[in-house]
């Protein structure tokens, strides 16, 4: 009968990290919007967006030490619950960085079309990247998580197409305000994805008790 409660549990645990990563999409959509199209009503969505995250780290934190205090999970039951601790702090990152991008985005005046296409671009790939991590947690799937992983690659390179058009763009006359600005948003679009990274990382160590930072010299 406990193993059932317990097992009852780990599944709510996961419906509720699955909307912390859904707050995490979203928070990222409305800074995004408002970088594409200076929407001060999506800035502030994604600032109160990142408020609603920090109450669901709160939440998950505690249902999670419950778990480990009152139901004394094996092994592989532990790996599950202590991985969940670990992952929502990145994903609490994911939404201060979401909201820090909000935060730039009422400085931004320079918004060449073709930079905000690289910047779409970004945003998709890094949105696919936190999706993807949260559902390798709450289906346990170590493939999809090794995936994630190998996908940072992309958004490493997202960043460097936008790095490089930025400096092409300012030196053919782009201001320099908007591109130190540009600049730092595509650095925590970057972090974003290296949290996505981490989460799955934590996935990985999840299923197999096994975390690939163990093999790094």
């Amino acid at each position: 009968m406990m193993r059932t409660v317990y097992h009852e549990q780990l599944r709510i645990l996961g419906e509720e990290l699955t909307k912390m990563g859904a707050l995490c999409e979203e928070g990222i959509s409305a800074a995004m919007r408002a970088l594409f199209e200076g929407d001060q009503t999506m800035a502030q969505k994604a600032m109160d967006i990142e408020r609603e995250i920090d109450r669901k780290e709160r939440d998950i934190e505690s249902q999670s030490m419950k778990l480990l205090l009152c139901q004394q999970p094996v092994a592989g039951e532990l790996r599950v619950v202590s991985s969940a601790l670990r992952l929502i702090s990145d994903l609490e990152r994911i939404g201060d960085q979401a909201s820090d991008i909000a935060e730039i985005t009422p400085h931004i005046t320079d918004r060449a079309p073709a930079i905000m296409k690289l910047f779409h671009e970004m945003a998709v790939h890094t949105i696919r990247m936190v999706t993807e991590s949260v559902d390798s947690f709450v289906r346990s799937d170590e493939s999809l998580a090794r995936e994630v992983q190998a996908y940072d690659d992309v958004v490493d390179q997202d960043f460097l197409k936008v790095k490089n058009a930025l400096i092409d763009h300012m030196r053919s006359g782009g201001e320099m305000e908007s591109f130190a600005d540009l600049l730092l948003i595509a650095k925590y679009l970057e972090r974003i994805g290296d949290h996505a990274t981490n989460v799955a990382e934590w996935v990985e160590y999840e299923v197999t008790g096994d975390h690939p930072k163990m093999h790094e010299n």
